[in-house]
């Protein structure tokens, strides 16, 4: 079978490094202009030439997001930054304006072309259009099943590919296309930089009842009616791979390198399985338990099975489930057995960490002793990005995460609710 891309997000450099470390096979991100992520951190044209060459040393490839849609004042600036970006080596353009098409095939004829989630195609003929524009990639709307992609694959052309997300946060909006920020503060999804109002909390009011609110849905937390759980198909790999997805995209490039490294880490784990014996495959309960530990809404399959009911949606609350912390990243690791941590949250002697990491399998281990970098024994390390050396019990590699569980937790069953669903009767 032909291999399966793992698409990952990449806000930022570091992200980008992560996400390659953690077995992504592409990974996409936006320059400072000119992408749906503006509070990302984004990237500066030095910071995309570095990550391009980190991602290509490594057998990855790498698409900028060119998918805002553009208004006058923004193409001839659109023009000089394709002009910058073009020898960069970058492996593909993602756009969602025909427009940026028009540009991109006059300053760059060569460059490779993915049609963004954002021009919502959901139906073959409307694919076959954008081929024959010379689109090689279609990034399908999220609002489809797999039954549907599974036409659209049939009529189509082969070289064609096909693109679908399969996990992360999950729109209100018709394939993201929403007008509710900038209506309500000034701030344009469409041109990188939503609010997401769709988390925020609402109540009715009566017209001649100013200042009186009622709760839409009789909750005492609140009501969130447009508040969608999390996408998340890591027990339904196989259905993906039938429908002829031949690009597994996960969202969240405003995420972190925490999030970024579980999430890719899982799926890689997951993918790699089944694709070594497809008719052996057997999902394995540890991936989901795994995508858990990063901050994540309760699940659910999206539009794959069926239309969205009441159940992918989340009346009580926008807040995310934390089950752990992420403590500091390993820069080094000596002949001595000691790890140079750049701290991220606070770590202290005592305390019990989790190390996982791209090249072994996770491992547990109290933290007995701790130095700053003037070689002083210390107790805690409680400023961001302070650099600490720990000793290990394991051999560790620059990348690998030390995280931490937090004391409260959930029971299982609730934050895994949701990832169950599958398809509805």
């Amino acid at each position: 079978m032909k291999k399966i891309e793992l698409l990952a997000p990449a806000g930022d450099l570091e992200k980008l490094k992560i996400a390659v470390m953690y077995g992504a096979d592409a990974v996409y991100f936006g320059g400072e202009s000119f992408s749906l992520r503006g509070g990302a951190g984004n990237f500066t044209c030095q910071e995309m030439e570095k990550g391009i060459d980190f991602a290509h040393q490594r057998g990855a490839k790498a698409y900028l997001a060119l998918n805002i849609f553009p208004h006058e004042e923004d193409l001839i600036p659109l023009k000089d930054y394709i002009q910058r970006v073009r020898l960069m080596g970058i492996d593909a353009y993602i756009i969602s304006d025909p427009g940026v098409l028009s540009l991109l095939k006059e300053w760059d004829p060569n460059g490779e072309i993915h049609l963004s989630t954002q021009a919502n195609t959901t139906n073959h003929r409307t694919a076959n259009f954008w081929y024959q524009q010379g689109v090689k990639r279609i990034v399908l709307a999220r609002e489809m099943t797999l039954e549907e992609i599974a036409s659209i694959r049939k009529n189509t052309p082969e070289d064609l590919e096909l693109e679908g997300f399969i996990h992360g946060a999950m729109c209100i909006s018709y394939s993201g296309r929403c007008l509710l920020s900038n209506f309500m503060i000034q701030r344009d999804a469409n041109r990188g930089v939503c609010a997401h109002p769709c988390r925020w909390k609402y109540a009715l009011v009566e017209e001649k009842r100013p200042g009186e609110y009622y709760p839409i849905e009789e909750d005492g937390r609140g009501t969130y009616i447009l508040n969608s759980r999390d996408l998340n198909m890591i027990q339904h790999l196989p259905e993906l791979a039938h429908s002829g997805i031949s690009s597994f995209k996960i969202e969240g490039r405003m995420k972190s390198i925490f999030y970024v490294a579980t999430v890719v880490g899982a799926y890689r784990k997951a993918l790699n399985a089944y694709e070594a014996n497809p008719s052996e495959y057997h999902f394995r309960l540890e991936w989901l338990e795994e995508l858990s530990k990063a901050s994540h809404r309760e699940f659910t399959t999206g539009f794959y099975f069926n239309k969205p009911t009441h159940l992918d949606q989340n009346y009580q609350t926008s807040a995310y489930t934390r089950n752990y912390t992420f403590l500091g990243l390993v820069k080094e690791y000596d002949s001595k057995g000691m790890a140079y941590v750049e701290q991220r949250n606070k770590i202290k002697v005592g305390d019990i960490v989790e190390v996982m990491s791209p090249n072994h399998s996770t491992f547990s281990q109290r933290i007995e002793e701790m130095w700053d970098e003037e070689g002083n024994s210390i107790q805690e390390a409680p400023h961001p990005q302070q650099l600490v050396a720990i000793k290990m019990e394991q051999p560790v590699f620059a990348y690998d995460l030390l995280r931490k569980e937090n004391p409260v937790q959930q029971k299982k069953s609730d934050y895994l609710k949701g990832a169950q669903h599958g398809p509805r009767p």
